[in-house]
């Protein structure tokens, strides 16, 4: 000390100390009311902004007021340096933790916003995060005068034999990251592999991709290979799809009103069922003259691809009424057989009975 401590100067040391208390109370509370009208608003990033600084405002207002109280106190330069290097290291700690978090969750945002899902790739976060720690980290070294430059040179030639020993999660990170940059598959998305595995893509890390199938199990897929492998996209260049439906009907159908019929019953189950498109144009198309039957596809959109199964269910259902109803027939596959026994040609249809073809085939009389 240079000096004897007096009562003057703890009174002053307690006046500022409380003054930073006080501080950050009045600017906690004052965040927290500016905070319930950031939620009132559409954009997420100005609640993310009002966290962090929930967080670093009060600890800043605290680390003044007890700087201020250590300059009025009587201390040596050596211990007023240390104080200060105490609360600035304090400081910058709460300051970088709460920008991580503020970067992490702005970068989260618009992945989520871009994918239009609930999903979140988390190589973005998780990188994002850990540079702004890492500078954090360098900037405290700075400040108690250590220096960074030896630090770094070290972390070069480590991260060269760190990457020589990691070239597969390496490679597996990169691929995460060329994958999402270049927006063929974002999460959210549809996929189907030519491995036969497919799903909605849940999340993208710095290893590997988590697709859940609709049977809710969850498939894991290393970046690398899901960038190697050939895949369908379902919901890019966008998410709704048309799927087909094949139908056949009888050769003494009314063509003409068969089409009719099907194109009101795609019509009814497109304004009706939850999934469909409402603006979808109704679509008939004959194309094959079968054995017993003319075969047509039906056309139907859907919003996105898990909807085809409810679509086609009840597309099937209310066309088999609908056709019961208008006297309609989809007639059950047969094909005429000639079986020569002898020099006598014997005629048989498939939907008999089954001993009676038996015989037939057997050369055996019926």
């Amino acid at each position: 000390m240079t000096r004897s401590l007096t009562v003057d100067d703890l009174v002053h040391a307690g006046i500022a100390l409380a003054a930073g208390l006080l501080a950050a109370f009045l600017l906690r509370m004052a965040l927290r009311w500016l905070a319930r009208h950031a939620e009132r608003t559409a954009w997420r990033g100005d609640d993310i902004m009002v966290e962090a600084l929930r967080t670093v405002a009060p600890w800043a207002a605290v680390a003044g007021g007890a700087a201020s109280a250590a300059a009025a106190l009587p201390l040596t330069r050596a211990v007023q340096h240390t104080t200060n290097q105490v609360l600035t290291l304090l400081v910058i700690l709460v300051a970088t933790v709460a920008s991580a978090r503020v970067v992490a969750d702005l970068v989260r945002s618009v992945t989520q916003s871009r994918s239009g899902v609930a999903g979140s790739a988390t190589i973005f976060v998780n990188i994002t995060r850990i540079l702004v720690l890492a500078i954090g980290f360098l900037i405290g070294l700075q400040t108690l005068g250590i220096s960074i430059a030896p630090l770094l040179t070290a972390l070069g030639v480590g991260g060269l034999a760190v990457a020589l020993a990691l070239q597969d999660t390496l490679a597996n990170l990169f691929a995460g990251i060329h994958i999402l940059a270049s927006k063929t598959v974002q999460p959210g998305d549809y996929i189907r592999l030519s491995s036969g595995e497919e799903g909605y893509v849940e999340d993208i890390n710095w290893r590997q991709t988590t697709v859940r199938e609709l049977s809710n199990n969850l498939v894991v897929i290393p970046n690398g290979q899901l960038a190697k492998t050939n895949m369908t996209n379902f919901m890019r260049p966008q998410q709704q799809l048309t799927i087909l439906v094949q139908v056949g009907v009888s050769y003494d159908s009314d063509l003409e009103h068969v089409e009719r019929v099907t194109k009101e019953v795609v019509a009814e189950v497109m304004t009706e069922i939850t999934g469909a498109v409402p603006e979808h144009e109704p679509a008939v198309r004959f194309h094959t003259f079968g054995d017993s039957r003319i075969g047509f596809t039906v056309i139907l959109g859907v919003a996105e691809f898990s909807d085809q199964y409810r679509i086609k269910h009840e597309f099937i259902k209310r066309l088999h009424r609908r056709y019961r109803e208008e006297g309609i027939r989809i007639p059950s596959p047969s094909r005429t057989v000639a079986l020569q026994q002898g020099a006598v040609l014997i005629p048989s249809q498939r939907d008999g009975s089954a001993a009676a073809a038996d015989d037939m085939i057997t050369g055996r009389p019926v």
